[in-house]
Order: structure tokens, then sequence, then C-alpha cells
């Protein structure tokens, strides 16, 4: 790869880097998401095993989907430089389809956790 490639579409490659960085600040926050679930769960003065399960799941749930978004987000910056560069771009639609999924799946679960503390 030359450099003349990369300052020719330097506004493609920039909003690459803007995109990767929002799905890292994303990852940041699915991770989030479990490690707040966990310290409320066992912060709060009544639990029952059920609510300990789902707190559980949640947390490793979280960080495991936490950990995939970052390691797909790199593998999809690196592939849309190279299409940028060789002007074949095509849209990630199966990545962001799997990342909704999944994050609706979390949401699902901190439903079901904040319900059954009722």
């Amino acid at each position: 790869m030359n450099d003349t490639s990369e300052f020719k579409y330097i506004q493609q490659h920039l909003a690459n880097e803007r995109t990767f960085l929002a799905w890292i600040r994303t990852a940041i926050a699915i991770i989030g998401i479990g490690f707040l679930t966990t310290s409320l769960h066992y912060n709060s003065p009544q639990s029952n095993p059920l609510q300990d399960k789902i707190s559980l799941a949640i947390s490793g749930v979280s960080l495991i989907i936490g950990l995939s978004v970052i390691i797909g987000s790199t593998m999809n910056y690196y592939r849309t430089r190279k299409h940028i560069n060789s002007q074949t771009y095509t849209s990630a639609d199966k990545f962001v389809k799997m990342v909704a999924a999944v994050a609706t799946i979390i949401l699902l679960f901190v439903t079901i956790y904040f319900l059954s503390m009722k």
C-alpha cells in the first residue's frame, strides 16, 4: 500500500477511524452494564438465588459481548481500510445486525433482573 492512496481517501479513512472509536465506546458501555448490574446486585440488601444467577449471567455475557465487539470492530476497521484503498467498499451489514441482536438480548436480561427484584 502506498501513501498516495491513503492521502487520496483521507475523508473516508477519518470516517472509518471515527466509526471504529464509536464501536469501542459501545463495547465499553456493554461491559459497563455487566459490571454495573453485578455491583448493584451485590450491594442490595436483598437477593435470592435466581437474582444471583441472572446477575452473574448478565455480567459474563456483557464481558464476552464487549470483547467480541472490540475484536469484531478491529477486524472491520482493517477490512474497511483495505476496501477504501482498493475502492471495493461494502457495508458491514451482518456485523451491525449481530450487535443489535446481542444488545437487545442483554437489555432483556437486565429487564428480567430488575423485574425480579420486586
